[in-house]
């Protein structure tokens, strides 16, 4: 089933940890599209745990709420549950730093509590490389399959059924 965008918000998990110190290269192409879903589908992004707005492109940081809370903590956050619920968010769109730790428990975590939850692939990095196959089959096992950023605009466009937004959307991927 589609993701409607008035359903949907992404939560980044610690983009600031680690080796995605500097997400602006972590993240390459993707990164810059957080601004496309913020301008065509006001899309909710919220940073969660560690978070250098420093770090990010100007237009990317501005379309970026910071909710200050641990990771492994978020989904007993009040205000988290609050600005999901305000939004009316079903579906979440998960990335950040590290895949199969924080990434991993967050996922698994907000789908036992009856999210849709999607996984970034292109906005998650791992610790170890290695283990991503591994995560990426257990995420499966529970229902909570890989995504891109670019896969979720598409699928946001084709959602409005609105011929004008997915035409721009297709001309910006390409």
């Amino acid at each position: 089933m589609l993701a409607h965008p008035r359903h949907s918000c992404v939560v980044l998990v610690n983009a600031a940890r680690g080796a995605a110190a500097n997400a602006s290269e972590a993240f390459a192409g993707s990164l810059p599209l957080l601004s496309i879903c913020q301008e065509f589908f006001a899309i909710p992004q919220i940073a969660i745990g560690g978070y250098e707005r420093a770090l990010l492109p100007n237009q990317v940081a501005a379309s970026i709420e910071h909710i200050d809370v641990d990771a492994l903590s978020m989904w007993r956050d009040p205000q988290l549950a609050e600005r999901l619920a305000r939004s009316d968010v079903g579906v979440i769109f998960l990335g950040g730093a590290f895949l199969e730790e924080e990434v991993l428990i967050s996922a698994l975590e907000g789908a036992r509590r009856g999210y849709d939850v999607r996984l970034l692939s292109d906005l998650s990095i791992a610790r170890h490389e290695s283990d991503r196959a591994l995560v990426l089959a257990r995420l499966a096992h529970h229902g909570i399959l890989a995504t891109t950023i670019r896969q979720a605009l598409l699928e946001w466009a084709m959602s409005l059924e609105d011929f004008n937004v997915s035409q721009k959307i297709q001309e910006l991927l390409s």
